[in-house]
Parts: structure tokens; C-alpha cells; sequence
């Protein structure tokens, strides 16, 4: 599929009556994220020279970030954003300017950090997860929302790239705290100017009130509105499926952060790691980019499976490169599954999902990453040199081949429910697209 071909795909999305200006507030805001982790350890580590305390109030911001993420988007679920959006990034900015100030100051205590740290990352407004359950407003036809979410997933990734570069630029002119000030200012307007957008006041799109239920409720009784904080999330095994392989991918990708540089080191070739995490993110944009423009005839959970399995082969075959540069190749040809498998993860969560529950639903596949993320990278570094690095990426490359084997295994009732949404792609473009407004 050309480039050519592509625009045309996504910017319908962009043409929908008010997503550019839905989206862009949601970038904004997001974008502090990427600046945030490196702008946070580094503002610590000069104000209290210490790289202890530096790692530890970072992994405590962590933390509260990604476990509480659940009940973060619970509360956008049950008082709507423009209720539950401004207080939260009121105070995750405040606190965040405490931060940068706290920091601005040489021996700042270690407990005060932390102390700042962590009422911080429990008030992270789910920004990620509310765009996502807009787009459903936003794109209500399948297809048009298989593209939007492909593109969500594609910014979102480099949105995590550009920020560590834009710190990066900040601290020629600047110090690391006012990288935390400039994090605050981002997530606090991006959120303001989202919340004021008309798609969230209610004017446009299908109110997730008078949805109606989910296809999975219809089919199954037993799946009811789960109660704020309820764990673990009610949405029928294709939600818990997707939470499955959402930490399945993030542990791919914990594991091979850690691995691409233990075997750079052995080969003694460090400088190859920079290319070959650029080869996969690169290639994830391009196979997210691809994914979303192609009308697909199979089911959501059939394309998951194969996403989540062809990830974990490539994964494993990349342990048997004989050279660092080799890995380059493998890492390109392994990210173009990793977008796509994480936009179905988020596709399967909105279908499954409660429409009163959509944004909780999406934030339970976020924190799973997240956490399988973490965790791999916690253990990748216990087995990096009492394993052969082969064996490392192998046992890395297991939970994404097991969980395709669990997508694989589905209720005969959510196969149907699955393959839903490719009946409706047949619909042509001009039926998709909503007005241009050139918001």
C-alpha cells in the first residue's frame, strides 16, 4: 500500500466534524507524558545527587500512575469529563510545579519528592483512554474507528519518542525542573482544551448514555456495568483477552529494551542499540499507519492472535542474530506488528466494553502494558547473564505466543460478535464521512 493511498484513509478521520480539534487538545496534553519521566529523574538526580533517589521517586510516581489508572478513567466513566477531567489535571499540574520547585533547589529531601511524587502520578488524568472513548463519538462507523485508532496509537508512540528529545533541547537553555513546569503547563491545558471541545459537552455524536448495550451484554446477561474500582473488569472474556495480550506485548517490549542492549554490550557495538530501537519504532509507526487504512474481513480477535504470535516468533528469531545490525532488521520487521496489536487490544476493549464503561475498559489495556512492561524489564535484568541472551529472548517471546493461543480460544457467541464490525466496512467512504468542518 503506498503513501499516497494512506492520506486519503486517515484524513477522513481528521475530516470528521470536530476531531482535529478533539485530537489536538489530546495530543497537547499527552505530550507532557513524554517529557515527564526524563524531565522527573533528571531535575531529582540534580537536586539531590543521587541516583537512588532518583530511581526510587520515579518508580513511586510510576506506580500510582499505572495501578491507578483504572480508577482514574472509573471516575471519567461515572462523572463525564468535563466533571472529572479539570480537577484531576488541576492537581496533577500543582503538584508537578511543586515538584519543579522542590527540585530547582540543591539537597531537597528525598522524602519530600516522594511525598510530591506520589499524590502526583494518583491524579494523572487518563488522557490516552478518554481520546479513545471519543473517537467512538467522534467515528462511530467501524471502519473509520479502526483508522482513528490506529492513528491514536501511532501519535501517542511518538508523542513518547518527541518528548525526551524536546527535554533533551530544553536543558541547553534550561534545567530538568522547568522540563516538570513545562510537563504541568501541557497536561493542564491539553486538558482544559479538551474537556471544551463540543464532542465532550455533548453536541456531537452518540451519547454513551443512550448507546444502547454492548454486543457483548446482549449476548451475554452476566455482563453487567462493573462498580467504580471493581476489579477485575466486566466485559466477557474478549476484554480480558485483550488485557491478556496488552501484557503480553508490553512484556515483549520490556524484555527487549533490556535485551537489544545486553547483546550490543556483549558484541561490543553500544552505539547499534540507538538504531535498533529507532528501527522499531519506525516500523510500528509504518505497520500502525498500514493496518488502520486496510478493510479487514476477519475478526478482530483472529487479527489479534496473529499480531500477538507473529511478535512473539520474530522476538524469538531475534535472539538468533549473529550481529548487533542484524537486530535492525528484525526489530523493523517486528514492529510492524506492535501498533497494529496494540490498536486491536483498544478495539476489542470498545467493543466488549459497557458504553457506560468504555474509558475504564481502555484504561485496564493500557495499565496491563504498562505493568508487563515494568515487570519484564524487572526480570529480563535478574536472567541477563545467568541465561544465554538466545534463551532470554525466547522466554521473552513465550507470553506474547501463548497469549495468541488464548485469543485463539473464544467463546463460539464472541466470534461472532468479533466479526461483527467487518460486515459494516463494506459501507463506502462517502457514507462514512461526516461533514468537514476544518476543526
Amino acid at each position: 500500500m503506498s503513501a499516497s493511498s494512506l492520506t486519503p484513509s486517515y484524513a477522513a478521520v481528521l475530516r470528521t466534524r470536530h476531531a482535529c480539534r478533539t485530537f489536538g487538545a489530546a495530543l497537547l496534553g499527552r505530550l507532557s507524558y513524554g517529557m515527564v519521566s526524563l524531565s522527573l529523574v533528571l531535575a531529582i538526580k540534580e537536586a539531590t545527587a543521587s541516583y537512588a533517589v532518583a530511581g526510587t521517586v520515579m518508580a513511586l510516581f510510576g506506580l500510582t500512575s499505572v495501578l491507578l489508572s483504572p480508577a482514574r478513567a472509573g471516575l471519567v466513566d461515572r462523572y463525564g469529563p468535563r466533571r472529572a477531567l479539570p480537577p484531576m489535571a488541576a492537581a496533577y499540574a500543582l503538584l508537578l510545579t511543586g515538584l519543579a520547585f522542590a527540585t530547582s533547589w540543591p539537597g531537597t529531601s528525598g522524602i519530600l519528592l516522594g511525598g510530591l511524587a506520589v499524590p502526583a502520578g494518583a491524579c494523572t488524568p487518563p488522557l490516552g483512554p478518554v481520546m479513545r472513548t471519543l473517537w467512538r463519538d467522534l467515528a462511530p462507523d467501524p471502519r473509520l474507528l479502526q483508522r482513528a485508532f490506529s492513528m491514536d496509537t501511532v501519535a501517542e508512540e511518538l508523542l513518547f519518542v518527541t518528548g525526551p528529545l524536546l527535554v533533551g533541547l530544553l536543558l541547553h537553555i534550561a534545567t530538568a525542573s522547568v522540563g516538570l513546569a513545562l510537563s504541568a503547563a501541557l497536561v493542564l491545558t491539553g486538558s482544559l482544551a479538551l474537556t471544551s471541545s463540543p464532542v465532550v459537552r455533548g453536541e456531537v455524536g452518540h451519547k454513551k448514555a443512550s448507546a444502547g448495550p454492548a454486543p457483548s451484554e446482549e449476548l451475554d446477561s452476566a455482563a453487567q456495568p462493573a462498580p467504580l474500582g471493581r476489579r477485575p473488569p466486566q466485559g466477557g472474556p474478549g476484554l480480558r483477552q485483550a488485557i491478556a495480550v496488552s501484557a503480553a506485548v508490553g512484556i515483549c517490549l520490556g524484555a527487549f529494551n533490556l535485551l537489544v542492549i545486553a547483546f550490543a554490550d556483549e558484541h561490543k557495538v553500544p552505539a547499534a542499540v540507538t538504531w535498533i530501537l529507532a528501527a522499531l519504532s519506525g516500523g510500528s509507526a509504518i505497520g500502525g499507519l498500514i493496518y488502520g487504512a486496510v478493510p479487514w474481513r476477519v475478526s478482530s480477535m483472529l487479527r489479534l492472535a496473529f499480531l500477538a504470535a507473529a511478535l512473539g516468533l520474530t522476538l524469538a528469531a531475534t535472539g538468533l542474530s549473529s550481529h548487533p545490525y542484524a537486530l535492525i532488521a528484525w526489530a523493523a520487521l517486528g514492529g510492524l506488528v506492535i501498533a497494529p496489536a496494540i490498536t486491536t487490544t483498544y478495539l476489542i476493549a470498545d467493543e466488549c466494553a459497557d458504553p457506560a464503561a468504555r474509558t475504564k475498559a481502555g484504561a485496564w489495556v493500557n495499565t496491563a502494558f504498562n505493568a508487563g512492561s515494568a515487570g519484564a524489564t524487572a526480570t529480563t535484568g535478574l536472567l541477563v547473564g545467568r541465561l544465554p541472551l538466545p534463551a532470554c529472548f525466547a522466554l521473552a517471546a513465550a507470553p506474547a505466543v501463548l497469549s495468541a493461543a488464548t485469543a485463539l480460544h473464544r467463546p463460539r457467541r464472541f466470534a461472532a460478535v468479533t466479526a461483527a464490525p467487518a460486515v459494516s466496512e463494506r459501507t463506502s467512504d462517502a457514507e462514512q464521512q461526516a461533514p468537514a468542518t476544518g476543526e
